[in-house]
C-alpha cells in the first residue's frame, strides 16, 4: 500500500472520531449550561412559593376548605411558569405544565432530577415542606430546554458533519501526502535503475527540501559508497592473490630447481663421499630455509595489502621496541644490540605490523651490520618530537651506496651474498607508508655504516592519520616499485 494511501485512510479515520469527541463534548458542556439555568430558575420559584405551600397544608390540616382554596390559588399564581405539585398524606395539589399524574415520580426527597415521560422531559426541583401540623413535598417542574429539538437537531448536524468528514479528509489527506511524497517518489525512480554491480552511475548531490528524503539519499549513497569500497577491496584482494601466486612461482622456480638437482644427484649417486653428500645436504637446508622465508614474508606483505582500519589502536613504540630487541638478544646471544628508546610515545596503529617493521630492520641489521672483527654491532632508537615519532637503526657495516638507497626497499633486491626473500625491507617501507610515514637510508652517525629512519605521525599529532586509515592504494605485493614511488615512500632492500 502507498503511503499517500496509508496518511489518506490514518486521516479519515482519525477526523470524524475528532468530530464526534469535539460534538458530544459541546452537546455535554451546553446542556450542562442549560440545566443550571434551569436549576436557578426553579430554586428562585421555590423561594417564593415554600411559604405558600405551608400556609396551604396548615389550611388543609386545620379543615377549612374556604381557606385551602384560598391558599391553592394564590400557590398556582405564585408559581407563574412552571408546574406545582404539592403532595402531602392523603391529598395532593397540582396545577401548571407537569407530568401527568400517572407518571411515577423518582423516590427522592431533595434535590433536581429530570423526569421523562410521554416523549418529553421535565427538570424537576424537590423541596420538602413541614409545618407544626403537618409536612408534605413540593414539586417544581419546567421544560426540559436541554432536551429540546434543537439540541437533538445539534447533535444530528454533528452525526452528519462527522459521516461527511471521512471522505473530504481521506482525499484531501491523499492529495498532500501525495504532493508531500513526491520528492521520495522521484528518489525511487532515481535509484531503481541502479545496479553497482553492472553499472558505475550513482545518486546525484541534489537537495530536494525535505529533510528525511535528503537524508536518505545520503544513506543510499553511503550505502554504494561502502559497496564500491568492498568491491574494489574485494578486487584488490584478488589481485594480491594473483601477485602473491606470480611472485612466489617466479621465486621458488629457482630454489625448488636446485633443489631438484641436489635431489637428482643423492639419488642418482648413493655412494657420494660423505663430505660431498654433506655439503649437499647444507645446501637443501639453505634452500628449504629461503624457500620457508620467502613464502612467509610473501605472506605478510599480502596482510599489510588488506589490512583494515578497524585494526588500528594506540601503539607504545618504546614498549614494542623494547620487545623487538629482547627477541633479536635471543636469536643473536653474541651481537651487540642496544636500545635508546624515550618512554610513552604512541602511535595509532597496526602492532603486528609496527612489530613487523622493527623485526625486519633488526634483521637486516644483524645480517650486514657486522664491523670488520664480524660482530654486529646494532644501535636502535626511539624519539618524539614535531608531532611524530622517529624510529632510528644504526649498524657499523659497509653501509649501503648512495644510488642504491632507493632500490634497496624495492621487492626481491637482494645483494650478491645476501640468503634473505629480498622483501624485509619491502615490508618496512609497506608498513611505514601504511601508518603514514616514511622510511629513508643514510650513513651512519659517524659516517660508517648504515642509518635507517622511520618516521611516524605521532598519536594526536597534526601530521597523524584520521582514525589510523590506511592509504587508498595498497600494492606492495603487486608491484612495489612502479606504484608507490610517487607517494615518496622508499622501497625494499636486501
Amino acid at each position: 500500500m502507498k503511503l499517500s494511501t496509508r496518511i489518506a485512510l490514518a486521516v479519515g479515520c482519525t477526523v470524524p472520531l475528532l468530530v464526534l469527541a469535539a460534538g458530544g463534548l459541546l452537546l455535554a458542556l451546553v446542556a450542562r449550561d442549560l440545566h443550571r439555568a434551569e436549576d436557578q430558575h426553579l430554586r428562585q420559584r421555590a423561594v417564593a412559593l415554600v411559604p405558600e405551600a405551608r400556609a396551604l397544608l396548615r389550611a388543609s390540616a386545620s379543615g377549612r376548605p374556604k381557606a385551602a382554596d384560598t391558599r391553592e390559588r394564590q400557590l398556582l399564581s405564585s408559581a407563574l411558569d412552571v408546574g406545582v405539585r404539592l403532595v402531602a398524606p392523603g391529598t395532593a395539589f397540582t396545577g401548571g405544565p407537569q407530568p401527568g399524574p400517572a407518571v411515577t415520580l423518582p423516590d427522592r426527597s431533595t434535590g433536581f432530577t429530570t423526569v421523562r415521560a410521554d416523549g418529553r422531559s421535565w427538570r424537576a426541583l424537590i423541596h420538602p415542606v413541614d409545618t407544626t401540623t403537618a409536612s408534605g413535598t413540593l414539586w417544581l417542574f419546567a421544560p426540559d430546554t436541554a432536551d429540546r429539538a434543537q439540541i437533538r437537531l445539534v447533535r444530528n448536524r454533528v452525526i452528519l458533519t462527522a459521516v461527511l468528514a471521512a471522505p473530504l479528509s481521506g482525499l484531501l489527506a491523499w492529495g498532500l501526502a501525495t504532493r508531500a511524497s513526491a520528492p521520495l517518489t522521484r528518489l525511487t525512480r532515481r535509484t531503481a535503475g541502479l545496479d553497482p554491480r553492472t553499472s558505475t552511475a550513482r545518486l546525484p548531490e541534489e537537495r530536494s527540501g525535505v529533510r528525511e528524503v535528503d537524508d536518505l539519499a545520503s544513506t543510499l549513497r553511503t550505502v554504494l559508497a561502502r559497496y564500491d569500497e568492498q568491491a574494489a577491496r574485494t578486487g584488490q584482494a584478488l589481485d594480491t592473490a594473483r601477485s602473491f601466486s606470480s611472485a612466489a612461482a617466479h621465486e621458488l622456480r629457482t630454489p625448488l630447481m636446485s633443489m631438484g638437482t641436489n635431489l637428482d644427484i643423492l639419488t642418482g649417486h648413493p655412494d657420494l663421499p660423505a663430505a660431498e653428500r654433506a655439503d649437499i645436504l647444507a645446501d637443501l637446508h639453505r634452500e628449504h630455509a629461503r624457500l620457508l622465508g620467502l613464502l612467509v614474508m610473501l605472506r605478510e606483505l599480502g596482510r599489510g595489502d588488506l589490512v583494515e582500519a578497524d585494526a588500528f589502536r594506540p601503539v607504545d613504540l618504546a614498549e614494542l621496541a623494547d620487545a623487538a630487541v629482547a627477541e633479536a638478544r635471543r636469536r643473536a646471544t653474541d651481537a651487540d644490540l642496544t636500545l635508546d628508546a624515550a618512554p610513552g610515545l604512541t602511535v595509532h596503529g597496526w602492532e603486528p605490523g609496527l612489530r613487523l617493521l622493527l623485526d625486519n630492520l633488526l634483521g637486516n641489521a644483524l645480517a650486514h651490520g657486522c664491523d670488520a672483527r664480524g660482530r654486529a654491532r646494532v644501535r636502535v632508537g626511539v624519539s618524539g618530537g614535531a608531532g611524530e615519532v622517529l624510529v632510528t637503526v644504526d649498524d657499523h657495516g659497509p653501509g649501503v651506496p648512495a644510488d642504491a638507497r632507493a632500490r634497496i626497499f624495492e621487492r626481491f633486491q637482494r645483494g650478491p651474498d645476501s640468503a634473505g626473500s629480498g622483501l624485509g625491507l619491502t615490508l618496512v617501507a609497506q608498513q611505514a607508508a601504511l601508518h603514514g610515514g616514511s622510511v629513508t637510508v643514510t650513513d651512519g652517525p659517524d659516517g660508517r655504516g648504515a642509518r635507517f629512519e622511520v618516521r611516524l605521525p605521532a598519536r594526536g599529532g597534526a601530521s597523524a592519520p584520521d582514525s589510523g586509515t590506511p592509504p587508498s592504494r595498497r600494492d606492495w605485493l603487486i608491484g612495489t616499485a612502479g606504484a608507490n614511488r610517487s607517494q615518496s615512500f622508499p622501497k625494499d632492500r636486501s
